[in-house]
């Protein structure tokens, strides 16, 4: 569970080139977008793109993206249910 996990931040991290943050600046649990790590619609875009580039998950409804993309848990949960 936390090797997804700490993937995922990798992956964030390399594909949004946040060059100033570490995957131990980022919290399983925090926001990604407002107080959290403090991404924005196009980051939300630029995650879209990363979970089919990376996982092989396509999101048809991008209104799941809010959901989906709350925190590194719930990306984790959802690339599980859908790898499944």
């Amino acid at each position: 569970m936390a090797e997804l996990e700490e993937e995922l931040k990798s992956q964030i991290i390399e594909s949004l080139n946040l060059e100033d943050v570490e995957i131990g600046d980022i919290e399983t649990d925090a926001p990604l977008f407002g107080a959290g790590l403090g991404l924005d619609s196009i980051d939300a875009l630029e995650l879209i793109v990363m979970l089919e580039k990376f996982h092989g998950i396509k999101i048809d409804d991008p209104s799941q993206g809010k959901d989906i993309f709350e925190s590194i848990k719930t990306m984790a949960k959802f690339i599980r249910a859908h790898k499944a």
